[in-house]
């Protein structure tokens, strides 16, 4: 995942950002290429989409939604569940990994794909979403890389 913002900066207000879904691992709610407004140091509860650094290589941003606090930090969980690379794998995520909660999700034009007013009205109306909060069942479940 590529970010273009910057982390929390703490006690100067909110700090907004945007990040480049890349992979399938959230696969359906997100898409590779999908662009994310991400609101760092927000406040988080179960059922969030959020940016957090990967605990074994935290050089690398993932997204991933909260599913519940424990001891540990947070357990996340994603949609995709063919894909690896969440808490089922790693463990709980501890708290100061998780940076931000994913607020809206932007799907870019595709070059080239835009012929029709059907196409283009369909991609308007489907561009721009907020990226919901519920928590679902194992098979509505989020992840990213």
């Amino acid at each position: 995942m590529a970010d273009a913002g910057r982390e929390s900066r703490r006690g100067a207000g909110p700090s907004f950002g945007i990040a480049e879904v890349t992979g399938v691992s959230m696969v359906p709610t997100l898409l590779h290429g999908d662009q994310l407004l991400v609101h760092y140091g927000a406040p988080l509860r179960p059922g969030n989409v959020a940016v957090l650094r990967h605990p074994l290589q935290q050089d690398l941003l993932i997204v991933k939604r909260l599913i519940e606090r424990q001891d540990g930090g947070w357990w996340v969980l994603g949609d995709n569940l063919d894909a690896e690379g969440d808490s089922r794998v790693f463990g709980a995520v501890p708290a100061e990994l998780v940076l931000g909660r994913v607020r809206a999700r932007y799907r870019p034009v595709t070059p080239g794909r835009q012929r029709s007013a059907g196409v283009v009205l369909s991609w308007l109306f489907s561009a721009v979403r907020p990226v919901s909060s519920s928590v679902r069942s194992a098979s509505r479940r989020l992840r990213a890389r």
